[in-house]
């Protein structure tokens, strides 16, 4: 099997290529109660590149929670995939993204507003999902998870991709 091509986007500044699938087994139980934590949690994000949906969600639940912005690639690719309940993993733990005061507005709307075309890929994926697989549970796209966690990402990288909210002041 020909593993399909990495993809890229950059993340304070520094670039960041993420496997689109990986096929490695899982380490042993045990062998990550050692890692520190950024360690693990930069296992758990590569996990969630697994060809298994399954480790794919299993991993996803330990890194959703991290307001970390080299994770934030990580969660918003699963929402360009087909698996609804990641979707509905992810909409259900990314309720401060909608709130512009939250840490995971920001930093989620940092990523995604310095990432362009990695968000609109990003959406054509999920609206290719819908129409090819949830069509006829959502007939309203607009209701399907992935539109609405599109809906809140847009919003929060608009919010922080005005000129008012340039991270440099200008002189």
């Amino acid at each position: 099997m020909k593993p399909a091509l990495p993809f890229g986007v950059t993340v304070d500044d520094q670039p960041l290529v993420i496997p689109y699938r990986i096929y490695q087994a899982e380490p042993p139980a045990g062998a990550e109660a050692s890692l520190p934590p950024t360690q693990l949690a930069i296992l758990n994000c590569l996990y969630t590149r697994h060809h298994d949906g399954r480790v794919r969600q299993r991993r996803l639940e330990h890194v959703l929670r991290l307001n970390e912005p080299w994770v934030v690639p990580f969660v918003v690719r699963l929402v360009g995939e087909y698996v609804l309940e990641i979707l509905l993993d992810i909409r259900r733990e990314l309720v401060e993204l909608d709130d512009p005061t939250t840490q995971q507005h920001a930093v989620y709307g940092q990523v995604l507003a310095a990432n362009p075309s990695f968000l609109a890929v990003t959406c054509q994926r999920a609206a290719s999902y819908w129409a090819c697989y949830y069509r006829h549970l959502y007939s309203d796209r607009r209701y399907y998870p992935g539109s609405t966690l599109i809906d809140s990402m847009r919003a929060a990288a608009r919010h922080h991709s005005s000129p008012t909210r340039s991270r440099h002041p200008r002189v």
